[in-house]
């Protein structure tokens, strides 16, 4: 930690506290952590992690997929195992006497423990603000009373904190490091061995098995129509586990679709957007994964009816896809609840893709998120970690 050294002299070792729970928050926090220790070698990091994390050198109490559970009604079923498993956490990172601990993403579970571990002196910093510009804008008084810092991943997120008088940083968005370029589609067809001229669409049904279960049967069924109107047409669908992977094949089989068009790719979905000519994209960070790899694309999402309900009610914007809500404006489609069919989906997409002007527009536009969203991200979230870690044991 900042100040203090060990008997020998050199550096105290350091554990801190970290948490997320799905599939882009485990990528947000090993871009965190491999900063961090590259700064700090002496930290070490534990709690809930993904594959990511792990790699990055965090310490696996619980493995993220324990908390990829989404909506209101949805979690329900899983509320008492998931109170059971912070309940744990914050027992255990209170007994190893953790003196900061980060939330990253998964705000319904994180802000809880945030609050708890605060009151007991831990410093506290959430990445990734929840979205408190779209809807429950009343959350940024939950936020304060748990959180010391937020990190913010859009410019027009730290105006907010700022108002509610909490600390705030922006540190831009990792994403926008790995953006297209004008050369991208070209280099990336002849990696997968996809012609230029042929029609590509790439399928993101979500990284959740209840994102599978709600979205695989809609894609299909749009992809099937697709190919029905452009029989050349070729689906790449990136799916991040076997879980997810093997979901997707059982309901291929359950559609009764034509297997040889689709390619399953094991993440890679960067890949799948740069070469695809549209995107059909589950609302949440791989939206904004498609606009950086310039990606066309149609935002669709399902949840149960009741979460759908709940959520209508508190919506601060018109739109949900981040796409959109960079641009201030539709820029592309959006097809959420009972709009989410496979017909008004494959029409959308057979739309975008023959309208040539709008793609090339869209792509300038994207192009331009790129740049403004492009940061030192790890190396700014460094300096956020160590600043807060000198604040809660002074040197």
């Amino acid at each position: 930690m900042p100040g203090m050294r060990d008997a020998a002299g050199g550096a105290a070792p350091v554990t801190v506290g970290i948490v997320a729970g799905e599939a882009s928050g485990d990528a947000l926090a090993a871009t965190l952590i491999a900063a961090v220790r590259e700064r700090l070698p002496q930290v070490r990091f534990v709690g809930i992690a993904g594959p990511k994390m792990a790699a990055a050198g965090c310490d696996v109490w619980v493995p993220a997929e324990k908390l990829a559970v989404r909506g209101f009604v949805e979690v329900l079923r899983h509320l008492p195992g998931l109170v059971s498993i912070r309940r744990g956490l914050a027992a255990r990172l209170v007994a190893e006497r953790v003196p900061l601990f980060i939330g990253v993403d998964a705000p319904d579970f994180n802000l809880g423990l945030e609050r708890k571990l605060k009151s007991r002196g831990v410093r506290t910093i959430h990445f990734v603000s929840p979205s408190v510009w779209a809807w429950r804008r009343e959350r940024l008084k939950t936020i304060g009373r748990a959180v010391d810092r937020m990190l913010a991943l859009f410019p027009f997120e730290p105006p907010l904190y700022e108002a509610a008088g909490i600390p705030v940083t922006y540190v831009g968005h990792p994403m926008a490091a790995h953006a297209a370029s004008d050369w991208s589609r070209r280099t990336m067809r002849e990696r997968l061995r996809l012609g230029l001229s042929t029609p590509v669409f790439a399928l993101l049904p979500g990284s959740r098995l209840s994102e599978l279960e709600m979205h695989s049967a809609l894609v299909i069924g749009a992809a099937k129509r697709i190919a029905k109107a452009r029989p050349d047409a070729r689906f790449l669908v990136p799916l991040v586990s076997r879980a997810t992977r093997e979901a997707f094949e059982q309901a291929l089989w359950r559609e009764g679709a034509d297997a040889s068009s689709f390619t399953l790719l094991y993440g890679h979905a960067n890949d799948a957007l740069k070469a695809a000519d549209i995107g059909l994209v589950a609302s949440g960070t791989a939206t904004l994964e498609a606009a950086l790899a310039r990606c066309p694309q149609v935002v669709f999402y399902r949840v149960a009816p009741l979460t759908a309900h709940i959520v209508r009610r508190k919506l601060l914007v018109p739109w949900v896809g981040l796409p959109n809500v960079l641009a201030g404006r539709f820029v592309v489609p959006e097809l959420i609840q009972e709009d989410a069919t496979p017909e008004n989906l494959a029409q959308a997409a057979l739309n975008l893709f023959d309208d040539t002007v709008t793609r090339h527009a869209l792509e300038r536009l994207f192009a331009g998120f790129a740049r403004e969203l492009s940061a030192d991200t790890g190396a700014i979230a460094a300096d956020a970690v160590a600043s807060e870690l000198a604040l809660a044991t002074p040197g």
